[in-house]
């Protein structure tokens, strides 16, 4: 990448903190980021661990230096940052603003010659797992490929239903949760449950890998065997619709991503 180019980001949380982190911990670290100084607790760490890493006055300092400029502002506040901006005709902007379209984002940011959406994720700080981006765009693809997969898409609705799929996250890690705080009930020390588990679910998301022709439900059913302890807790679930109700939970999700200004 360009040395001459600049990286700034609207607004400094966690998913900003693991883009820079990422990025910083690169092959190419060398492009200089500007932070914009709300969170200022987060932006000032990040300014003192890495010396390319400043914080600027205010948001349209941000602007006014870099060329690239990620939006990770919350939903509900991005239309008054956005509006008190002023944006050049060269700028790009990259929008990380999940709930809101590219359109939405473009209104707001003309004359803003190109605007990305992009969807990382917080384990971009380990460069790991994928970023989705819409329309495909090679500069766009070349920032988020220093942190794991890319995945381009031409479909706008396309990258709304594979939004939905980073709402599953914290649902995730409370049914690992269930299981950790059952074995702790049953008398096993916390670290060992603790260990155990991380363990076992590391292993298990290789599973798709090592059988890449096979869909989720083939994998469940390997494990399922007939009269099995797992055929008992699927089934157990099942007649709850545990599943079902997982499923609307997901329609739920879709509805604010694919909803203007949800």
């Amino acid at each position: 990448m360009s040395m001459n180019m600049k990286l700034g980001f609207i607004g400094t949380g966690a998913l900003t903190s693991a883009i820079v982190t990422g990025l910083k911990s690169s092959a190419d670290d060398s492009v200089p980021i500007v932070l914009s100084p709300r969170n200022r607790e987060i932006s000032i760490e990040l300014a003192s661990r890495y010396q390319d890493v400043r914080v600027a006055l205010d948001n349209q300092a941000v602007l006014d230096e870099c060329d690239t400029v990620m939006l990770a502002v919350r939903p509900q506040v991005a239309h008054d940052v956005l509006t008190e901006l002023r944006f050049r005709r060269d700028h790009h902007v990259v929008s990380l603003i999940a709930t809101w379209s590219r359109e939405d984002v473009a209104a707001l940011t003309g004359p803003a010659g190109r605007v990305t959406k992009a969807l990382p994720i917080p384990m971009s700080a380990h460069r790991q797992g994928a970023t989705l981006i819409y329309p495909p765009d090679p500069r766009t693809a070349a920032w988020f490929g220093a942190l794991g997969k890319v995945i381009a898409l031409d479909d706008a609705a396309e990258f709304d239903a594979l939004s939905v799929v980073t709402a599953t996250f914290a649902a995730h890690f409370k049914y690992l949760d269930t299981i950790h705080h059952w074995l702790q009930d049953h008398g096993v020390a916390e670290a060992k449950a603790r260990d155990y588990i991380a363990t076992l679910f590391k292993a298990l998301a290789n599973a798709p890998d090592t059988a890449p022709n096979a869909d989720f439900m083939h994998l469940a059913k390997d494990y399922a065997t007939r009269g099995g302890t797992n055929e008992q807790v699927l089934h157990a679930l099942m007649a709850r619709n545990v599943f079902d109700a997982f499923a609307e939970s997901l329609d739920g999700v879709h509805r604010r991503f694919s909803s203007p200004n949800a």
